[in-house]
């Protein structure tokens, strides 16, 4: 799945750097589709009363989400010949995505509408801003997997630890770690996407597992970002 960076010359690199393209644009027509379906499911539970009410009242239609999600989520993540398999791999990143916009859609039906508009604003120029940043830095991000990993698992940790003494600044400061973490996650993830001069890259064969990761890079910033709003504003 991931691979050295090797620069190429002559046709050979061409013909890399048009697939390479070819490669980021499918990626990125992935991503706006989930990225859509999570947005109407976000617009339902935000403006629509009876949506909201209704999520509210159904907790257990959160538990069959969340578990369809992890089922999906390892068979996409863990099982290379099932999210190289078309169209198998459409159809498990479809059903993933319905269940986690599902899954947010009960997170942001907790808050207020502006709240959740203003987190919606602030992850689109946030996630604007570092895509920009990570296909202009000359900074390889790249070689920061392993870190990456160790920052996740203590986030995990420290919040399992948290929630058993709750408080607004301890919220506030897991969740500002939180949105540094996946910002940085979506770095590395587009760097791996992009390929390039960057010392690790994902295989073009991978558009499923390039568009799921960032996908789940932009959620998880949108929920902490929402998370800290709605934490500074009770």
């Amino acid at each position: 799945m991931y691979q050295p960076t090797q620069n190429l010359n002559g046709n050979i690199g061409f013909s890399d750097k048009t697939i390479r393209k070819g490669f980021i644009r499918k990626v990125y027509s992935i991503l706006m589709c989930q990225l859509i379906i999570t947005l109407i499911f976000v617009a339902m539970a935000t403006l629509h009363d009876e949506t909201k009410i209704y999520l509210q009242a159904h907790p257990g239609l959160a538990i069959i989400a969340l578990v369809i999600t992890f089922g999906t989520l390892i068979a996409l993540a863990c099982c290379e010949n099932v999210r190289r398999k078309s169209p198998l791999n459409i159809i498990l990143l479809f059903v993933f995505t319905l269940s986690e916009s599902f899954l947010i859609a009960v997170s942001v039906s907790l808050y207020y509408p502006e709240q959740v508009l203003l987190a919606l604003g602030l992850t689109i120029l946030i996630c604007f801003a570092l895509t920009i940043f990570a296909f202009q830095t000359k900074i390889d991000f790249t070689v920061m997997g392993g870190f990456l990993i160790i920052a996740v698992i203590v986030l995990l940790v420290a919040t399992i630890v948290f929630s058993f003494f709750p408080g607004k600044m301890k919220t506030i400061i897991i969740a500002s770690a939180g949105a540094i973490i996946f910002s940085l996650y979506l770095i590395y993830d587009i760097q791996m996407m992009v390929g390039g001069n960057h010392k690790y890259s994902i295989s073009p064969e991978e558009h499923i597992f390039a568009a799921l990761t960032i996908y789940i890079d932009i959620v998880n910033i949108f929920l902490y970002i929402l998370t800290i709003i709605g934490a500074t504003d009770d």
